[in-house]
């Protein structure tokens, strides 16, 4: 069985490697292909954030004009969350979540390439619009009527904005759906709910709220769209519309975002601390309901966004005491990782450091998260650099730096080896200090009253010692984000010699070969706890320390990991697994083809609204529906059972 495998294995390398893939439905594949793409749109929007604070590091700038600096402020957001933060996290889910619980593949291959086609395409059509000068300028929360109404936006950067979250929209739908249906039904045998890794449970609640929460965003999207295309008035207040209801759609999904970005963090975190502490994760069940409760109460404070806006006594009471109370079970997630860290034996790797600046960092967002449940609070604070301080220390100090000891930690299981230790903890430092430098002062900034969106200020308001500091900060957060890529590209020129496992993890991606083969495990593991490679390797007792010596856990000689001293098999069950017939899925073209035809409507739209060309807007759009038409057919009727081997 495993020769037929590899044979297989072999046998899809046989075509060029940029077929290979441009057609590979391998959620390995896929998930690598979403991590360079979004490492590289975080220099991007690194760039962009230095552009800011090179124009604010001093009072009465020149360096970038009211419009550029719109732009600039605009994309950075736009960018930071749509194009780095939610794929990041995506990167992580299609590697890791099908080895986590012992699958071979997502439930929809096809479908989860083509979420990751859509997402660089509606990236790349977003992007496009610095070549014609139209980047989006309206602020990455859009508000209405300055965004629906030609009158106030009557360029092209709206549309590109507009058209490029649709198209990202509908890439990200189609992948919660996937790994919502994966986690589900295709967990090995003896993997109850309650057995599964806390970062798959993050992923399965994640992909909840993206189901629940983008259909508010697409639907606001679509209304913007019709305002500026169509002549409708949903946001013209002298036609009867309310802009105020394009506040409260973007809301509805914008609150529910933030927990979208930061619980596969918090799941990751949950991971990496128990392997460095080498102690079981304290209080799994309640870290694990501490994520249900969060995103159960995400959708009941998106008004605390909006208490600005008017709403009146009553809303505003019911909106700050849920604000109030989603900090409970984020609290009680901080206690039980602190409880995980406490007696342990720590081992201060890169990826601890990471992990424990996280808790740090996102406690300090979460703090003065907190503080603007309080209404008067929030009306001194709204629009000032205090919330920009407040949404950085949770998406920056929260989500970045979880990320960051996430790509410390599965870096070996990714790529087959090992990030060096010293450039790491180099990079944590650097990370840590200019991180700290450039978004601690902007609470003093907000304070003393400095608008948040603002391009310039007087000299005569004091703020240029913060903002000089800040910017520092910056570059020094710049210079720490160089020093990571240093270290993945000189570290990826080295030999493949990982180990499988070489942390001495829990989980079941550590029980195969370091890069993982094409078919994942030779036999399907059969999970008997949780934490299910540890009980593998060491009993079902807890081991505190020292590890002691393995049992259960060796299936013989792993010619992948030849001299690591952790071989073991690609299951992590020798003799208890089923060896049933290996299937892998062919390649195929048409996720690609149709995130294409996707992508080209989007562009026919953008099209429309120019003055010179607007006569082939929708022939360019028929073009993208045919596209789109022809692809999912052969899609359809594309042959998915060509060989099996057992």
């Amino acid at each position: 069985m495993v020769e037929s495998a590899l044979k297989l294995e072999r046998a899809r390398y046989e075509r060029s490697a940029l077929v290979e893939w441009l057609t590979t439905v391998d959620h390995k594949k896929i998930g690598i292909l979403y991590f360079w793409t979004s490492l590289a749109f975080l220099l991007i929007g690194g760039l962009l954030a230095l552009l800011i604070r090179t124009q604010l590091i001093v009072p009465e700038n020149t360096f970038l004009g009211p419009e550029a600096y719109n732009e600039v402020f605009t994309m950075h957001g736009t960018i930071m969350i749509f194009l780095v933060v939610m794929p990041l996290n995506a990167a992580f889910f299609n590697f890791l979540v099908p080895l986590m619980i012992g699958a071979r593949d997502v439930a929809f291959p096809r479908l989860n390439a083509f979420s990751y086609w859509a997402f660089l395409f509606g990236s790349l059509l977003l992007l496009s619009s610095f070549l014609f000068g139209a980047a989006p300028d309206g602020g990455w929360f859009g508000y209405a009527n300055l965004t629906s109404s030609r009158l106030y936006s009557p360029g092209l950067n709206i549309d590109f904005w507009v058209m490029g979250l649709q198209v990202l929209g509908v890439a990200t739908l189609a992948s919660a759906l996937n790994f919502f249906v994966t986690i589900v039904n295709m967990r090995a045998p003896g993997m109850s709910l309650m057995r599964m890794p806390v970062f798959v449970w993050m992923t399965l609640v994640t992909a909840v709220l993206i189901l629940l929460a983008f259909p508010s965003l697409t639907v606001g999207l679509v209304m913007i769209m019709f305002d500026r295309y169509f002549g409708t008035n949903f946001f013209n207040p002298a036609a009867g519309g309310d802009p105020v209801i394009w506040q409260h759609l973007f809301w509805i999904f914008g609150h529910p975002e933030v927990y979208i970005l930061i619980l596969p963090p918090m799941g990751m975190i949950s991971e990496i601390l128990p392997t460095f502490s080498r102690k079981p994760l304290f209080g799994y069940t309640f870290v694990v309901f501490a994520g249900m409760v969060i995103a159960f109460l995400s959708f009941g404070v998106w008004a605390h966004h909006m208490f600005a806006v008017g709403l009146g006594p009553v809303p505003n009471a019911v909106f700050a005491t849920t604000t109030m109370l989603i900090a409970i079970p984020t609290g009680v997630k901080i206690f039980n990782w602190l409880g995980t860290l406490w007696g342990g034996a720590i081992e201060m790797k890169t990826a601890l450091l990471f992990a424990a600046s996280f808790i740090a960092m996102f406690t300090i967002g979460g703090i003065s998260g907190v503080m603007h449940a309080s209404v008067p609070v929030d009306y001194w604070q709204t629009d000032s650099y205090f919330v920009v301080a407040h949404f950085h220390y949770v998406l920056f100090g929260g989500s970045l730096l979880a990320i960051m000891a996430a790509i410390y930690y599965w870096f070996p299981k990714m790529f087959g080896r090992m990030l060096d230790e010293r450039l790491g903890k180099l990079h944590f430092w650097l990370t840590l200090i200019g991180f700290n430098l450039t978004f601690f002062p902007m609470h003093f900034l907000g304070v003393d009253g400095m608008p948040r969106r603002v391009f310039t200020y007087s000299a005569d308001m004091g703020w240029d010692l913060w903002n000089l500091v800040a910017s520092i900060g910056a570059y020094l957060l710049g210079a720490s984000t160089l020093l990571l890529f240093v270290n993945m590209l000189t570290t990826l020129r080295k030999p493949a010699d990982a180990p499988a496992d070489p942390w001495d993890g829990r989980t079941l991606e550590w029980a195969i070969p370091s890069p993982p083969p094409a078919h994942n495990f030779d036999v399907v593991p059969v999970v008997r706890g949780r934490d299910a490679f540890w009980i593998e390797k060491y009993g079902a007792e807890e081991v505190v320390g020292p590890a002691p010596e393995r049992h259960g856990a060796e299936s013989g000689h792993n010619p992948h990991n030849s001299g690591s001293g952790n071989e073991v098999g690609h299951g992590s069950s020798a003799g208890h697994g089923q060896a049933a017939h290996i299937h892998l899925p062919p390649p195929s073209w048409f996720p690609l083809t149709t995130a294409a035809g996707l992508t080209l409507m989007g562009a026919g739209m953008v099209v429309h609204a120019t003055e010179s060309l607007a006569s082939l807007g929708f022939p360019i759009v028929g073009l993208g529906i045919a596209m789109v038409v022809v692809s999912l057919l052969g899609w359809t009727f594309e042959p998915i059972h060509e060989e099996s081997h057992a």
